[in-house]
């Protein structure tokens, strides 16, 4: 998968929370999506399970700010981000890894509560 792709999607990701906007998170997942935010929890399989995910997510009102450059290799790219919601904030990484299809079929959360701070 080409890079320039694989980012293109890391920004509609963020533009989905920008514009709160599940329609968004259910076309950039595969149907058979598996969802683990933050990892080492119980992970969110199907799209119906990650959009249930979402949906809390996006009702928030967390947006959502790149802090560094995407890095893309194979058919995975890795990301750092901000996660801003009303006092707090939270330093993330995530990694999608994408289908045949083009399709986010993995995203996995990289952060802990020594992540998070309040604002």
């Amino acid at each position: 998968m080409e890079p320039n792709v694989m980012i293109a999607m890391v920004h509609k990701y963020v533009e989905a929370f920008e514009k709160q906007d599940l329609d968004i998170i259910r076309e950039i997942y595969s149907s058979d999506a598996l969802v683990e935010d933050p990892v080492g929890t119980d992970a969110h399989v199907g799209i119906d399970a990650v959009c249930a995910f979402y949906e809390g997510a996006l009702k928030s009102g967390a947006k959502l700010a790149l802090s560094g450059e995407p890095r893309c290799s194979g058919n995975a790219i890795a990301f750092p981000f901000q996660v801003q919601m009303p006092g707090i904030t939270i330093d993330i990484i995530d990694v999608f890894e994408f289908n045949a299809e083009g399709k986010v079929n993995s995203m996995k959360a990289y952060w802990s509560d020594e992540n998070m701070k309040s604002v």
